[in-house]
């Protein structure tokens, strides 16, 4: 990656453990609306980091879910 993409998804990891800590929902959108004031690329590339990142934990809670009760079922 470039740059502007790792220090992006840098402070996306940095923002998630962030906002699950505060329990603040916004803070994405805080944080990505001060990018936007300086620099629209930085922004999206942090918005992106952020969806990926998010969808993937959502994805490995849910293997997780699933693999747990899989093996709680068998005898």
């Amino acid at each position: 990656m470039g740059i502007t993409e790792d220090l992006a998804d840098e402070l996306a990891i940095e923002t998630i453990k962030a906002a699950a800590e505060l329990g603040d929902d916004t803070l994405f959108d805080q944080i990505a609306q001060a990018l936007g004031a300086t620099s629209t690329t930085t922004q999206e590339a942090f918005l992106t980091a952020v969806r990926v990142r998010t969808a993937q934990q959502r994805a490995q809670k849910m293997l997780a879910d699933k693999l747990a009760r899989a093996r709680a079922a068998k005898p």
